[in-house]
């Protein structure tokens, strides 16, 4: 068919050429009548994949969604990596960035921290949808402070903030700042956390929505608690369970209910054999959703506290090195949580020396960490651990290094 045949009669053979050279745009009417006499899909004249490409890309992506919302983090994972080497996805780039997102949010799951945040960071550069933007801040604030990246996570949630300042709030902004919010707390500035943290519940307040309430309220129980606010905690947390269960989704459902049961334990509300049996029943329900590794480490920790509490020490041991093996191998507070776990354990049970030299190796998790109030106060906790076992050289390190990220 020639341009002129192609033009005739609504538009000219030259228009047709400027087309077909990319000097001119055609309208989506020209399109159309184009698309019709070419006998192809609108679709495919554009992107250049036919209908039957598209309906394929668009099943693909949901069973790779599907996937990762059952916790099938690995089979996700090589799904979206798949659909990311499909030819046909280059020129749909709504469609690919999704995959590319959901790639990331597998990784992150995997406990591949750096790959997912190198992901993270190609798609911020591009150009996205306003709610895609939120979410790829929201997945890269979160991968920085999973990773312990504390500085870096705290710069990536406060850069879209300030960005976007004149945006008024809306549940992912929420989510956002709720996630920024741990970034301070875990970097130790416990006075912004806590500001941050009355700001957060009144935008959520104000918004009213289910997803927004959780966010905020699940956060702010968290620094209430560390904060020694406990009643405060409780009554935040209890409020976030019960808006997440009618309404939120597995994953967050999940972990909710291990923060819940964290709460209620650390603040006396519950007692271990209760909190024990809750999180003994939280196990599957984790392996069930796709939980993190780092979220799957934390449940089984919090489990061994309780069962250690409850004075059954085996399993104790048990689930603090599951706990221990699902953390990456660099510096960590969980690691150093749970050889401290481990350390009083062995301690108890007559295992003085080992407990010893367990103690002893939470400097590998604590070291590459900033110096922080946070970092303090595991150092603090290593020193209690030392003097405990009879460690008295070890301890007074220790007790140096806390004071040292104290400022002291």
């Amino acid at each position: 068919m020639s341009q002129a045949q192609l033009a005739h009669p609504e538009l000219s053979d030259s228009y047709v050429s400027l087309i077909e050279s990319g000097k001119r745009t055609p309208t989506p009417a020209v399109l159309e009548l184009l698309a019709n006499k070419l006998d192809c899909s609108l679709s495919y004249l554009i992107n250049g994949v036919t209908a039957e490409q598209m309906e394929d890309i668009e099943l693909a992506l949901g069973y790779a969604r599907l996937a990762l919302e059952n916790g099938e983090v690995a089979e996700a994972r090589t799904r979206f990596a798949e659909l990311l080497g499909n030819s046909n996805l280059a020129g749909l780039t709504s469609l690919r960035q999704e995959a590319e997102f959901g790639l990331a949010l597998a990784t992150e799951a995997a406990g591949d921290l750096d790959q997912a945040i190198s992901i993270l960071l190609k798609l911020r550069a591009e150009e996205l949808s306003p709610d895609r933007a939120i979410e790829v801040a929201v997945a890269l604030c979160r991968a920085y402070r999973e990773s312990e990246r504390l500085s870096e996570a705290v710069e990536a949630g406060e850069q879209f903030l300030s960005g976007n300042a004149r945006q008024p709030w809306n549940d992912l902004l929420v989510e956002l700042a709720a996630t920024l919010l741990m970034a301070y707390y875990e970097r130790g500035d416990m006075l912004r956390a806590r500001q941050f943290a009355a700001e957060l519940l009144n935008a959520a307040d104000a918004l009213g929505t289910p997803r927004s309430i959780v966010a905020a309220n699940w956060n702010a129980s968290i620094i209430a608690r560390v904060t020694g606010h406990t009643d405060e905690a409780v009554t935040f947390i209890e409020r976030a369970l019960a808006v997440q269960m009618e309404h939120g989704q597995p994953r967050n459902t999940a972990r909710m209910r291990l923060q819940a049961t964290r709460t209620r334990l650390r603040s006396g509300a519950q007692d271990p054999v209760n909190a024990r049996e809750a999180l003994r029943a939280a196990v599957t329900e984790f392996e069930q959703t796709s939980t993190s590794t780092i979220d799957q480490a934390t449940l089984y920790l919090e489990l061994a506290c309780a069962e250690y509490m409850s004075h059954d020490l085996d399993s104790a041991a048990e689930h603090a090195r599951a706990s221990r093996s699902l953390l990456p191998s660099f510096g960590h507070v969980a690691g150093a949580e749970a050889d401290l776990l481990l350390a009083r354990i062995y301690g108890a049970v007559g295992r003085t020396e080992e407990g010893r030299e367990i103690a002893a190796g939470v400097e590998g998790w604590l070291s590459p960490l900033p110096d922080t109030r946070r970092s303090a106060s595991h150092w603090y906790a290593t020193a209690e651990t030392m003097e405990q076992l009879g460690d008295a050289g070890g301890a007074v390190d220790a007790y140096r290094r806390a004071l040292a990220c104290a400022g002291l």
